[in-house]
């Protein structure tokens, strides 16, 4: 028990040893980040289906296809500012009844206007877990295991896309695609009743909105195991700020170099990544290869991806981030550049898209990680979501810029080899950006080691 005194909180988290409770919040966050990764990827599997009994061409069902990734931009941008303000836990709770409760709507669509509709209201629930996830682990998570804690939570994501299209290939030759989004939107559903039991408010933005601290005793105490006096005055201590309002914060000094770069980091990132995940096996059967193998290769870049994510979270606990998220960026710059070079027939291809896959979305997740810290708590969420909506904007321009190269007449080592110049892009930006950041007004100065 401890008796009446001054806590910062996270200075109490960071001191501590990690009680099982703020696992088992790792563990919850991991399961919503599964569900989320479950209905991003769901379309794809069940889309050869519904163009087959819609009897719609390919471009038209297009429509339905970017319906999704609309809706995340939205979401995102809108859930930041709305944690920041009534809290992490009820819009994270929201976000999941959303996407859950479209999922299966979307089951009951009879046209593709209708599905676009619902896809995109699905979209914006999605959009608004993942920032909200981040967020609020990363101010449960001490700082010594704060970026291994997270990017183990975003292998859920990895994971979520892996089981639904297990359970396509069982649910669609049986019940047929119908049943595949009903599977996928009752899963995030089931977790709400876990996310309303266990799932606790950030104790550190309660501090700042000026909670009772008895509140903040009750949350802090059962997320860390530990019972307080009822005496303690809990406090947040963070650097004076020139507003309160979340989106001023992100642009005022000492912020707003670092939110540009965030933005740029990730939308060079996700550009590089959906177009390879995208338009790789393409690429690699128009250079001679069969289907099943440009398949397979192509897997092995998200098996990469899941490897790296977890060796790049446990690098930057150990040293200072920024520059370890900046290697690995270049060295995905590398990767893409000796892809080109070597050609889709290549004995070495599988290996280097397996390296690709480690060091590029090993990097992204790690920026996921690191974002929060970036900010203060009023505008953390907000910060970390908007980075993940403007990011969007590279997946979506990533997809499509694909398809208008091959369209141009652009081959394999030529496409693989520009991706190197934004994936250096990215890995220069988080560094420089790191670096001015710390020549003005850090959040939080301890997260560089």
């Amino acid at each position: 028990m401890t008796s009446g005194k001054t806590i910062d909180i996270k200075a109490f988290i960071d001191e501590r040893p990690i009680a099982p409770y703020q696992w088992l919040l790792v563990a919850l966050c991991f399961l919503i980040v599964t569900a989320d990764g479950m209905d991003v990827a769901i379309m794809g599997f069940v889309a050869p289906s519904i163009i087959h009994d819609f009897a719609i061409s390919r471009p038209a069902f297009g429509l339905v296809m970017s319906a999704a990734p609309l809706g995340l931009v939205i979401g995102a941008l809108v859930a930041g500012p709305a944690s920041d303000r009534v809290g992490r836990r009820w819009v994270l709770i929201t976000s999941v009844f959303l996407f859950g409760m479209f999922t299966i709507a979307t089951a009951f669509a009879q046209s593709p206007t209708s599905m676009a509709v619902l896809r995109l209201l699905t979209g914006i629930g999605l959009g608004a877990a993942m920032p909200n996830t981040t967020t609020l682990l990363s101010e449960y998570a001490p700082q010594r295991k704060r970026s291994l804690m997270i990017t183990i939570m975003f292998c859920g994501f990895n994971l979520g896309s892996a089981m639904i299209g297990f359970a396509a290939g069982w649910l669609i030759p049986v019940h047929g695609w119908r049943s595949v989004l009903i599977f996928g939107g009752s899963l995030p559903l089931a977790l709400i009743v876990l996310q309303v039991w266990l799932l606790p408010e950030s104790a550190r933005l309660l501090a700042v909105r000026g909670a009772p601290a008895a509140r903040i005793g009750a949350v802090l105490g059962r997320v860390c195991g530990v019972r307080f006096s009822g005496n303690e005055v809990f406090v947040s201590n963070e650097p004076p700020l020139p507003t309160r309002k979340p989106i001023g914060v992100l642009f005022s000094h000492g912020y707003g170099f670092m939110t540009a770069a965030l933005w740029l980091t990730y939308f060079m990132g996700l550009l590089v990544i959906y177009l390879l995940t995208g338009w790789l096996p393409t690429l690699m059967k128009d250079s001679g290869l069969t289907v099943t193998s440009a398949a397979n290769i192509t897997a092995m870049f998200q098996v990469g991806g899941t490897i790296g994510a977890i060796g790049v979270g446990w690098l930057m606990d150990k040293v200072r981030p920024a520059p370890v998220i900046s290697a690995a960026y270049l060295g995905g710059a590398l990767c893409v550049l000796a892809l080109g070079w070597i050609g889709a027939l290549s004995s070495s291809l599988t290996l280097l898209v397996f390296a690709a896959g480690f060091c590029m979305s090993g990097a992204q997740t790690g920026l996921n990680a690191f974002a929060p810290s970036r900010y203060p708590t009023v505008a953390r969420a907000t910060g970390v979501s908007w980075m993940l909506g403007m990011g969007r904007f590279g997946s979506i321009f990533g997809s499509a810029i694909g398809g208008a190269l091959l369209g141009l007449g652009w081959q394999f080592g030529g496409i693989l080899a520009m991706l190197a110049i934004p994936a250096t892009l990215a890995g220069l930006a988080v560094l420089l950006a790191q670096r001015v950041q710390a020549r003005e007004a850090t959040p939080e100065p301890s997260t560089a080691h």
